[in-house]
């Protein structure tokens, strides 16, 4: 199945070390996202760890930086959970450590009114035959976004109740 994948043209030491400096001058990366790219080019693993080594001294990565850089910007514009964003981080390759500091620097204290949000846009726009269906529909949506399950069940509780209170009498519709 590997040799699906398409293989880039292999670069030197150099090479990486001045593509690398070109991405990481446009946008922010980190030491996993460098030696992701250096293990597509093909360059040694020891020469991996001078280029990332070098990228580091210059200031060209710095996984602190990127973590929260990261963190504020899927808090701030895409709405994504804790547990989303710790997820993320550490698959970039990012320590725990470092992913628990740049979570402490941007903890909101309005995280269940965007999660409300979130939640009453999508139930505009789905699809559900019983009061159930929607429920769930929500429940596995805010999950999704990284929330907590008690978070996402009490805002979906508030959903619900002003959507029954909204398009029901009270006597036709149980929450279930």
């Amino acid at each position: 199945m590997q040799q699906d994948r398409k293989i880039k043209r292999a670069k030197t030491a150099q090479q990486a070390l001045e593509s690398l400096m070109r991405l990481c001058a446009r946008a922010e990366r980190s030491s996993g996202d460098a030696m992701r790219l250096m293990a597509t080019w093909q360059v040694p693993q020891q020469e991996r760890d001078a280029v990332l080594q070098r990228l580091r001294d210059e200031k060209f990565i710095d996984d602190r930086r990127y973590a929260e850089a990261f963190v504020r910007e899927k808090i701030n514009l895409s709405a994504w959970g804790e547990y989303k964003i710790t997820a993320a981080l550490r698959r970039k390759g990012i320590d725990d450590n470092t992913v628990r500091e740049a979570m402490s620097l941007y903890v909101r204290t309005d995280t269940e009114e965007r999660l409300e949000e979130r939640l009453q846009r999508k139930a505009r726009t789905v699809k559900y035959d019983t009061p159930y269906q929607l429920r769930t529909k929500l429940m596995r949506y805010g999950a999704s976004l990284g929330y907590s399950f008690d978070q996402v069940a009490q805002s979906v509780d508030r959903i619900m109740e002003n959507i029954t209170n909204d398009t029901c009498e009270e006597d036709t519709f149980t929450l279930y």
